[in-house]
């Protein structure tokens, strides 16, 4: 198969993965992008923080939602640390966040032994409009590499600015879901028939893009009701990717 994915605390399981067997971090850490004072943090749950009173979603809340920016950058730099040790030589990681966790991201990532190289931002259209403010209505993602990048072996041309709306209705399965379509783009950081880790898997959107680009796929998720979506929009992916010549007939 082409893809692993991996139910349980990331940090457990990427502790028992060899050295060197990824060739890109791409993933959606719990930033607590919603919870600026204390009372926020602690008081309300991911659900709370990214669906409107009135949305009547019934998808699961998820941890990690309530740590202070502190335990998050020493949490980060734990897991960042053991994923580059996984990572191999030149290969790169990929970290969302949002413009409060932005500079504790980059010193974290910088803290695991990653070499920062810059900042990509995902806009999104339909974000809600303030008045007498700014809107809103960009995140970003955090790139770096492991050493030094040799281009000839992966030999991409990428954008530094996305654009798409989180997907809506019954194509969102997770709160904090991102678009395939930006994560088609991501994953060609990856060179083809390289390995993609995401340990916060969720719904699975970086393993489907990963797939759909031809890629291999490690997820890990520690909700298991997501960890549950996530392995059948894998397997879909896989069957609807699946040509003639990708099977193998047997007597």
């Amino acid at each position: 198969m082409p893809f692993s994915l991996h139910q349980g605390d990331a940090l457990s399981v990427l502790a028992g993965l060899p050295d060197g067997c990824v060739d890109s971090v791409i993933t959606d850490p719990p930033y607590n992008s919603g919870g600026r004072t204390a009372k926020e943090r602690t008081t309300r749950s991911a659900k709370q923080k990214y669906t409107s009173a009135d949305a009547q979603h019934t998808l699961p809340d998820f941890t990690g939602e309530n740590m202070d920016q502190r335990s998050y950058g020493f949490w980060l730099t734990q897991i960042m640390t053991e994923a580059h040790r996984l990572t191999k030589t030149g290969g790169t990681a990929l970290l969302f966040t949002d413009w409060r966790q932005l500079p504790i991201t980059t010193d974290a990532i910088q803290a695991a032994g990653w070499l920062w190289r810059g900042v990509l931002a995902w806009h999104k259209p339909q974000a809600r409009p303030q008045k007498g403010r700014f809107t809103q209505n960009c995140e970003f993602i955090v790139w770096a590499s492991k050493g030094a990048i040799d281009g000839s072996r992966n030999p991409v041309y990428l954008p530094g600015l996305y654009s798409a709306s989180q997907p809506s209705g019954a194509k969102r399965q997770h709160i904090t879901q991102k678009p395939v379509e930006v994560m088609r783009e991501l994953v060609k950081i990856s060179p083809v028939g390289g390995t993609v880790l995401d340990f916060c898997a969720g719904s699975g959107s970086t393993g489907v893009a990963a797939l759909l680009e031809g890629r291999d796929f490690i997820g890990v998720e520690k909700t298991e009701h997501y960890a549950s979506i996530a392995a059948d929009r894998l397997t879909e992916t896989i069957r609807e990717t699946l040509t003639q010549d990708d099977v193998i007939l047997t007597a």
